[in-house]
């Protein structure tokens, strides 16, 4: 047996409080594979997540086959949804990964409704599709083929590497419908890396992926994201990482300092009091009480290194929120990736759901 030594049990609600409000539970299993990883398995009765709105992302519907994500990014936006289940957003985010196994035939099922106008799907919007538990459950090869049969356009956004081994399928994908593809980038320096993103793959490692897909004929957007003050902001580390993007074949770049929502902020700060105490005043001054972002003038700042760079590398790109356009609730080609054959797609960006 592939996964030697799982262990699997019906999951007991009352030691993870919340689940029994997911239709389905399935299982918990545990590998030696995946150490410290529990994977709770649930049979879904939807897929289709429709973004609330009124909403500033220039995209409708998302769907997300997993819930938690083992690359364990201190400052992931998305850590407080892991509160909707009664867990919480540090450590069991990280290691309490909900699976929804059927994801792709509910999809399938909703996609088919008379009343689906095959509007722009975001794939990547809470949790990255091709984190680790997608080489186990292999989920995104039949949510891809249910988008393309239904005729519905769709854009990825991912840390993962793990992307290439559906590039195949995703290039037969861009003959029918639209498709994006992103490529999330954020800490260039290794040990920092480590620190930041321990689960994720390293920059080499996605920019190999980035060229990989540039290869394959897609015009691949990267989010250099989230910009972490004091650690990734400044003009060299900036004009590296950028020239690495550009050089793998990077057609667009998405910029933007990090955001702090209620969810993540007492997660981070309790690392940067961890791993760098002497930053600790310095992002009280930028994050003061429940502020989310940054500053307008840090953010400006920010703006003024970044644009000189992207126009001497010939890199398409802005701000993050220069890029985000109010939703219309109707499906409309976008600015931020493009196929080999011209076809055009909403720009990814996160969300909640």
């Amino acid at each position: 047996m592939r996964w030697h030594g799982q262990q699997m049990g019906v999951a007991d609600a009352a030691a993870l409080p919340g689940l029994e409000t997911i239709n389905g539970l399935v299982r918990s299993v545990t590998t030696p594979e995946f150490a410290g990883v529990t994977f709770h398995e649930v049979m879904s009765r939807s897929a289709l997540n429709r973004v609330p709105g009124p909403s500033a992302m220039p995209f409708d519907w998302t769907v997300n086959p997993y819930r938690g994500c083992t690359h364990a990014c201190v400052y992931c936006f998305a850590r407080g949804t892991h509160e909707y289940l009664d867990m919480d957003a540090g450590a069991d985010f990280d290691s309490q990964i909900v699976v929804k196994l059927n994801v792709a035939e509910v999809l399938r099922r909703e996609l088919a409704r008379p009343g689906w106008s095959r509007e722009q799907v975001a794939l990547g919007t809470n949790t990255d599709p091709y984190q680790r538990a997608e080489g186990r459950y292999r989920l995104m090869p039949g949510i891809i083929t249910a988008l393309v049969d239904s005729g519905t356009p769709f854009s990825i956004l991912t840390k993962g590497t793990l992307l290439r081994r559906d590039l195949p399928l995703l290039t037969e994908a861009a003959t029918s419908v639209p498709v994006d593809i992103a490529m999330s980038i954020a800490v260039l320096d290794e040990p920092l890396r480590q620190l930041l993103e321990p689960g994720a793959p390293t920059f080499a490692a996605r920019l190999e992926t980035v060229r990989a897909a540039s290869a394959a004929g897609f015009r691949v957007t990267v989010f250099l994201m989230p910009i972490v003050p004091h650690l990734t902001d400044s003009v060299e580390v900036l004009d590296a990482a950028l020239t690495q993007i550009a050089d793998a074949g990077a057609a667009r770049v998405v910029y933007g300092a990090m955001h702090l929502r209620p969810g993540v902020k007492p997660w981070f700060q309790q690392w940067l009091a961890r791993e760098r105490p002497d930053l600790v005043p310095a992002y009280r001054g930028l994050y003061p009480g429940a502020a989310v972002q940054a500053p307008q003038g840090y953010r400006r700042m920010l703006a003024a290194r970044v644009r000189p760079l992207l126009a001497r590398l010939r890199l398409r790109g802005g701000l993050e929120e220069e890029e985000a356009q109010p939703s219309t609730r109707r499906f409309r080609p976008g600015p931020v990736v493009t196929t080999s054959r011209g076809r055009a797609a909403a720009a990814s960006a996160p969300t909640l759901f």
